[in-house]
Order: structure tokens, then C-alpha cells, then sequence
């Protein structure tokens, strides 16, 4: 009984040793270890814009989720809500959000007792956004960056998704959670600025 191998052959019908040509997909993806980082890399900096531009629109009113004019659609560039003009952008989420989850309660202490109450938690929910933005699509710190962000997804499911509004389980923070934890696992992958920011003397110790 014979057995077949994948192993290559020369020209004259022998066994080679030398590693088997690429298929066109391992030329464009990679194989071994290092197939499917191009998704993770992509991932890496897709999520990393979300956060950057939650903190942009949060502090300059760019009309997304802050400075919207319900009644025309328009935006109001700068306006009250805008963290630079004294909002705060945590606010909405911790006093009305946190309303439709059974574990909620738990954060009201957090809420700023205004929409021009700047506190604690909007300071710190702010750095998050760009410290985390900015690390996940430089693909520096990245580890650091991506067990934080998973931190903040956990905090923001327990606050507003228990149990979620259509499904038993899931929700888009969960999700979200998962798969910081994943670019945590995998690393920041090509199109990163690591090698450069790890010369910089004790921030560049930051996994």
C-alpha cells in the first residue's frame, strides 16, 4: 500500500526539498502564522477610528452623535454639547441609556448631574477614546491599548445591554469586547509604528 505526499517533485519525477510555490491567495494573504493578520490588522485600525472619532465628534460637536439639530437634520458645530464647550459627553449615556439595563443601577454614581457637569468619568472616558484611538491605529501599545478597550466595551455592556434590547446575549459591545481581546492575543500585526515607539525611552516598554 503506497502513500501519497503534497511534497514537490524535480524534473525528473523525484522528491524536492525545496518548499512548496505559494497558492495566488497565501501570495496576497500569507499562510503559517501569519494568515489572516491582514484581517486583524484591518480590524486593528477600523476600531481604532471608531474610538478616534467618537472623541473628535464628543469634543468638537462635529454633528455625528454630538451637535445634531433634530428638527433640520443640520449640525451646530460647537455647540453647548460639545465637550470643549463645557458638555459633557457622558452625560445622555449614564443618565438614560443605563434605563433598559438590569444592571445600570450600578453606575448611576457615575452620571454628571447636568449636561454641562464635566466630571470624573467624562475625563476619563475622553482619554480613553483618543489614548486607545490613537494606539490601535498606529499599532502602538497595542495589547495595552486593546485590553483597555475591551475594559471600557465590558463597562459599557453592563451599564446599557443587560439582557439586550434584540437578543438574549449579544449585543455590539460584546462583540466589540471579543475582538479587542483578539487584536490583544494576535498583536498589532504589519502597519504598525511598534519598532520605532519601542526606542522611546519607558513609554516604548508599553506591550
Amino acid at each position: 500500500m503506497s502513500m501519497t505526499t503534497d511534497r514537490p517533485q524535480s524534473a525528473d519525477g523525484e522528491p524536492s526539498d525545496s518548499p512548496p510555490a505559494a497558492r495566488p491567495l497565501e501570495r496576497v494573504f500569507g499562510d503559517g502564522h501569519t494568515k489572516g493578520m491582514w484581517a486583524w490588522t484591518v480590524l486593528r485600525i477600523l476600531l481604532g477610528w471608531s474610538f478616534l472619532w467618537a472623541f473628535l465628534d464628543k469634543m468638537f460637536g462635529l454633528g455625528f452623535a454630538t451637535c445634531r439639530v433634530d428638527e433640520t437634520g443640520g449640525i451646530d458645530y460647537l455647540c453647548d454639547s460639545a465637550m470643549i464647550q463645557g458638555g459633557s459627553p457622558t452625560f445622555g449615556f449614564l443618565n438614560f441609556a443605563t434605563e433598559g439595563s438590569h444592571t445600570g443601577f450600578l453606575f448611576d454614581w457615575m452620571a454628571p448631574a447636568a449636561p454641562d457637569a464635566i466630571n470624573f468619568a467624562d475625563v476619563g472616558f475622553m482619554a480613553a477614546l483618543l489614548l486607545a484611538g490613537v494606539a490601535l491605529m498606529a499599532g502602538i501599545a497595542v495589547r495595552t491599548a486593546a485590553i483597555g478597550s475591551a475594559l471600557l466595551m465590558l463597562f459599557m455592556f453592563l451599564a446599557a445591554d443587560v439582557w439586550p434590547e434584540n437578543n438574549p446575549i449579544n449585543s455590539s459591545h460584546l462583540i466589540e469586547m471579543v475582538a479587542y481581546l483578539g487584536i490583544a492575543t494576535v498583536g498589532a500585526g504589519p502597519f504598525s509604528l511598534q519598532e520605532r515607539f519601542s526606542k522611546v525611552p519607558v513609554l516604548g516598554r508599553i506591550p
